[in-house]
């Protein structure tokens, strides 16, 4: 039985041709370590004339370019018919198109986005209140990262479809603050104030010039709206800093900033009733009985 065994694994191994495997399989390591280095190579060209991208879509396009020439030259040396090879492929291509419509709308989606460059990598964007840094740009998703360290993938097909917001697209960025004061204030004394906060602050910018409008009469205040300029990159120190300063400003100069007061009622039986300790001789003159205090 052994013997029969041994014979057959005699005969399989006889008849494969190590020489062609041992070739295919060396091809597809040169492909990949050539690819690698030519888009490595094409990166650092490009590096300076486009976007990061773009550039990482066109070190991706090099690398696949040159491993599938050196697979397709694998599979012939492995003895495999290229024309036989091919149209399986686009057999499977179909097959595996009606199984994944979604995969396939993401791509195609992918390709809108590349066209249509909304963001890029290392833009800051918002998509369906969940912001983050563009670290990936793939064919099926967009990754990114945020602000508290997380790693969100987004498919493209939901970035086509949704509302998508570019916080750093432009260098610089509007802050609006809004705060109330009390009815007895000056509002233009106010305003000017707030103004001179802008003035003195390092990271506002003086044009576009900053300005304070009253925007509504509130229930207890008049309400104001503080809109000042800064670059993107000192968006939340610049409101940190500014929110600290009109505090300062606004206890300093006595200005009152109205807030809600609750009070609780419940009624005259929740009103307080005097306690008054007697001695035995009043107990006596009054008639009450004697209470001994031991009991």
């Amino acid at each position: 039985m052994f013997d029969s065994i041994q014979q057959t694994i005699g005969e399989i191994t006889n008849g494969i041709a190590w020489g062609q495997w041992f070739s295919a399989a060396f091809l597809l390591a040169l492909g990949a370590v050539l690819g690698t280095l030519v888009a490595r190579s094409t990166g650092r060209l490009v590096g300076d004339r486009v976007s990061r991208h773009h550039q990482v879509m066109i070190r991706r396009l090099c690398f696949y370019l040159v491993f599938i020439l050196f697979a397709m030259a694998a599979l012939r040396e492995a003895g495999f018919s290229l024309e036989v090879v091919l149209g399986a492929a686009g057999i499977l291509t179909v097959a595996i198109g009606f199984a994944s419509q979604t995969s396939a709308s993401n791509i195609i989606s992918g390709l809108f986005l590349v066209m249509e460059k909304p963001f890029e990598i290392g833009d800051v964007i918002e998509v369906d209140a969940t912001a983050g840094e563009v670290v990936s740009i793939d064919l099926l998703s967009v990754k990114l990262r945020t602000p508290d360290n997380l790693y969100v993938r987004v498919p493209n097909e939901t970035l086509i479809k949704t509302r998508v917001v570019n916080r750093s697209r432009f260098p610089i960025r509007r802050i609006d603050l809004t705060l109330g004061i009390a009815y007895a204030e000056d509002a233009e004394r106010v305003s000017e104030l707030l103004l001179e906060l802008a003035n003195e602050n390092a990271a506002c910018l003086e044009e576009p010039k900053p300005f304070v409008q009253v925007t509504g009469f509130g229930a207890s205040s008049v309400d104001l709206q503080f809109s000042f300029w800064v670059p993107k990159d000192r968006f939340l120190e610049g409101r940190s800093s500014m929110m600290i300063a009109v505090k300062k400003m606004l206890d300093g100069h006595g200005i009152e900033i109205p807030f809600p007061h609750t009070s609780i009622y419940a009624g005259s039986h929740s009103e307080p009733f005097r306690v008054q300790l007697l001695a035995p001789e009043q107990q006596k003159e009054k008639g009450l009985p004697d209470v001994d205090q031991n009991d």
